[in-house]
This record gives C-alpha cells, structure tokens and sequence, in this order.
C-alpha cells in the first residue's frame, strides 16, 4: 500500500486552481511530449493562413494583437505566434504598408508552467524603438510577449482588444467535471471509468451539456474581446461518430490501457472502488453538430469555415517495431496531459504505479495501437457576425 501521506485528495480544490499539463522538461513533461500536436499543427497551416487573410488590416499606427489561449508551456505555441506575425506582415507590406508592431499574449490556466514557456520565447531584439529592424533580426523575436493568467471560459481582455485569436488542442478540456457524473445517486454516475468512452447515455448526456455550456461562455467572452475586423481560429479533439460514447481517438487514448490500469490499481489492492470512480477525465470530443449547435446558437460569430480534419496518431517513435518504445510513448503522452490531475487524486506514488501499467499495457499492443489510434480534430474559423 502507498504511505497515507501519497493519497492526496483535492475534490474541494477547483479544476481551474490546480490543473496544467505536465510542466517543466521531464520525460514526461508535455515540452517533451507534444511532437504530435506540432505536426497536427503544421497540417493545418493553410487553413490558418486562409482565416489570417480575412483579417482586417488596420493603419500600421494601431499595435496588432495575438492570443493563444490554452498556450500551455511547450515550444508549439511560439512557432503558431511567428506564422501568425509573418503571415501578417507579408499582408501590410502586399498593400504597400509598413507593418505595425506586434503583440502576443500567451494564455492559460494559472497552474501553467508559464517560467518554461518564457525561458523558451526567444529574446526581444532592440533597435532603439525601431520595430522594423526588430523584424528581420535572426534569433530575436519581433514582438511584445505577455503572459495572461486564467480560464478563457472568462473574459481575459479588454474589450475590442485583439486581432487574432488562437487556441489548438484546448477546447475539449472541460472547466470541470459534470457534477452529476461524481454523484452515487444520480443516473449520470460514470461507475466504474474513468473516462466517458463507452459510458451510460446519462453520463455522456452529461458531458455534452457541460462542453457546450462551456463553449457558449467562450465565445460570450471572445466576442467582447475582439476587435471588429478579427478572427478567431480554433481547434479541438473532435469525433467523427454521432454516438458521444464513442470518443474516437481520445476514447483509445484514455478508454482502454488507461482505465485498465486504473482497474489493476484496484485489484490489487493499491486503492479502492471509490478511489478510481471518484476520478473522471474532464475531456469531451464533440462531433461536428455539437459544436455548431453552440456558435449558431451564440449568434455572435459568423462561420467561415467548419469541419472534421484528420491529424493523425498522437504517437511520436522513432522506432515502430519497437514495442516497449510505443509504451511509453502512450504512457507519456497520457501522461503529459493528465498526469497533473492523477497525482492530486492519487499521490506521485501511485502515479508512477498506475503509467508504469498503462506503458506495460500499450507495450503488450503495440500495433494495434499504432494502426487504430488516430485523432480527429474539429477546426472552426470565426469572425465577428456584425462589423
């Protein structure tokens, strides 16, 4: 058994208070783990240069503005600002125009590890107040960085405030877990998971009420936010199934080797019952309608573009044919995303006995896993319905 002082429980502490993905540059960290969602990133380059091109391009006198919200503390999130500022420039200067100074705000929970993140941002190149110089300097970035503490189920800035908002991979993390779903007596009790991957309808009818009230409360706060003439672009894990209990790649992710291990935990006497059905993964993969049922509903954004986009395995290995490569690889990957929640239920103790299981596990169907689990993404570009 785990020493008493390893079983931290937090169910009074807030999601938003305590939850991050894995920070510092550990094996499991998600700096070290987020090559997947680098290269689902790059895919969808184009679609992200053809929402830039819809942007209103102002007098270069007006500072332009960028968020990425959900930043988290990997190197992606620099990468998208740069393509976003170059994309942007190459604008102004096809119009004859000198580019404008640039902002970037880089936004998420106060839990993240926003000291890697800045250790990560390249330093600001000074020409004595001459952005145009800045702009070509090699190895210096070419705008204003911040950092913006808190959940963007809320506002975050000013009204009117920013030109291009960002956010990948974020949206299907849920502000927090459906209370009903914790709740013994009520027909939404996620018995025996973890996750809502082959769930009670109740459960999932749950999940999805929740995702979507959370989605409605994003764009009520982006809508004050952006500027008139801005756009927003959005990605989240989404599902091609109209069933909500099937979760796709995130139901594969999450839904077998990781509740399986969940479920070894409890055999063998290391926690109880209780211990693992009080823990639920607060992440819900819409289909395309249940997100389009918010925006139309929210009425505030006009829809240029709304669709399922393939990115692929959430697997990064350098040797497929190496099982206990792959094992890990999940492992970590799981872990990056969630390890942060596990511990606070569990103790770091336990963590480490539960992955240990889950690597085992994903070893024992290498394969399989590397020919099934595959992410589906629902990518949505916005702007402001009234001009």
């Amino acid at each position: 058994m785990a020493p008493a002082g390893d079983n931290v429980v937090v169910s009074s502490m807030k999601l938003e208070r305590m939850f991050s993905m894995k920070g510092g540059k550990g094996e499991a960290s998600y700096a070290n783990n987020s090559q997947a969602q680098a290269r689902h990133a790059r895919s969808m380059l184009h679609l992200l240069k053809e929402t830039l091109d819809g942007v209103q391009v102002n007098p270069p006198e007006v500072p332009f503005a960028i968020a990425d919200l959900g930043c988290s503390s990997g190197s992606n999130t620099i990468y998208i600002v740069e393509v976003i500022i170059k994309h942007i420039r190459e604008r102004y200067e096809a119009s004859g125009y000198k580019p404008p100074e640039f902002s970037a705000f880089f936004s998420d929970l106060p839990s993240n590890d926003f000291n890697t993140l800045f250790q990560l941002i390249p330093p600001l190149a000074s020409y004595g107040g001459c952005m145009e110089k800045c702009l070509a300097a090699n190895g210096h970035r070419s705008y204003f960085a911040a950092g913006v503490p808190g959940s963007f189920y809320r506002r975050l800035f000013p009204a009117r405030s920013i030109d291009v908002f960002y956010s990948a991979f974020s949206l299907h993390w849920l502000s927090q877990v459906p209370e009903s779903v914790s709740e013994k007596r009520s027909g939404a009790y996620n018995k025996g998971k973890v996750f809502i991957h082959g769930a009670d309808e109740g459960t999932t009818a749950a999940y999805k009420k929740q995702f979507q009230a959370d989605l409605a409360e994003f764009l009520r706060s982006r809508s004050h936010e952006m500027k008139m003439g801005g756009s927003m672009f959005l990605v989240c894990l989404g599902r091609t199934s109209v069933d909500p209990t099937d979760q796709g790649g995130a139901g594969l992710l999450f839904g077998t080797h990781f509740q399986d291990a969940w479920d070894d935990l409890v055999r063998e006497g290391l926690i109880t019952r209780e211990k693992r059905d009080d823990f639920n993964i607060p992440i819900y993969a819409p289909s395309l309608q249940d997100f389009k049922e918010v925006v139309e509903s929210n009425g505030s954004f006009a829809v240029n573009k709304l669709e399922v986009f393939k990115g692929g395995s959430p697997l990064v290995v350098s040797q497929p044919d190496d099982a206990a490569e792959v094992g890990r690889a999940l492992a970590n990957s799981c872990r990056s995303v969630s390890g942060v929640l596990v511990d606070a239920h569990i103790g770091e103790w336990l963590s480490e006995e539960l992955f240990s299981r889950v690597e085992s596990r994903a070893a024992s169907h290498a394969e399989e896993l590397l020919e099934q689990l595959q992410f589906f993404h629902i990518v949505a570009s916005l702007s402001l319905a009234f001009r």
